[in-house]
């Protein structure tokens, strides 16, 4: 004789215990892989978690810049005064001196190659006109108008600042909103070596030239980020862009990213296969 049951058992189990929830498949904060010819989100974990941008700051800094030149409004040919200010900016640098000339176009690979403080904050000075709080505002209208709802900018660099903030979807929405409105910034973003006062930088993205098909796009970290990434590659007509935000080591995000990549490449159509493939299970 089978055993049926009584229905406040079942009720019980089905709406009082609640569902295993899902593994991270990655060691960071939050991540998210989007196919950028089709906008399929074939992954994302954490995506609308809060988390400092770091250095994934500058795309917002260069995509305004961008705009202004193609708009006419600038040239990235004309030569940037280097204040004072600029030059002394801390964290990551490309080493430029105070009073220095340096054309806009130079400044803006330094952003890209080495991740220069200095060179963006001497970029939102020029564009501004030396109002730096004229540009954040800037940066956050462009936000809004892109649909990135949880972001916001406090400065041009991503260094610390109370409140800055901002997730992995966001990223992704400024990431490609950036790529469709200026496709020739990639080739800041491809640059694996530069060289600025007889000094060699190699590009902080370290996933370019050893993943295949990586072309792009920017890294950064602050302590309270923990270690970010955008990155961008294509094999082939797919093209694919990661974000993975929140690594508590370099090696760890650089991994993580490589794994959305491959497992992006493999299925890129499917994200329960990406999940597949990522080893993500309830």
């Amino acid at each position: 004789m089978s055993f049926v049951p009584p229905l406040c058992l079942i009720f019980f189990l089905i709406f009082c215990i609640p569902a295993l929830p899902v593994r991270a498949a990655l060691p960071v904060r939050a991540a998210m892989l989007v196919n950028l010819d089709t906008g399929r989100v074939l992954y994302e974990q954490n995506a609308d978690a809060a988390i400092p941008p770091a250095s994934l700051t500058k795309l917002m800094t260069m995509f305004l810049v961008m705009d202004a030149a193609k708009a006419k409004r600038l040239s990235l040919s004309e030569k940037v005064r280097v204040s004072r200010q600029a030059a002394a900016t801390g964290g990551s640098s490309m080493y430029l001196r105070a009073g220095e000339r340096v054309p806009l176009v130079r400044l803006l690979t330094g952003m890209a190659v080495a991740s220069g403080n200095d060179a963006a904050l001497a970029v939102a000075q020029h564009v501004s006109d030396g109002n730096t709080r004229t540009f954040v505002r800037r940066m956050n209208s462009k936000a809004r108008a892109l649909g990135m709802r949880r972001t916001a900018f406090k400065n041009a660099t991503g260094l610390p600042a109370a409140g800055q903030k901002t997730t992995a979807r966001d990223m992704i929405r400024l990431s490609r909103a950036y790529l469709r409105a200026h496709p020739s910034a990639m080739r800041f973003h491809s640059t694996r070596f530069f060289l600025h006062r007889g000094r060699t930088m190699r590009n902080t993205n370290a996933l370019l030239g050893v993943v295949a098909g990586v072309n792009g796009l920017k890294t950064g970290w602050t302590v309270a980020s923990g270690y970010n990434i955008v990155v961008t590659a294509q094999r082939g007509k797919t093209r694919l862009l990661a974000v993975v935000l929140g690594g508590n080591t370099r090696d760890r995000r650089d991994a993580s990213a490589r794994r959305l990549i491959e497992a992006g490449f493999r299925s890129p159509s499917s994200a329960r296969q990406v999940r597949h493939t990522l080893g993500q299970r309830r």
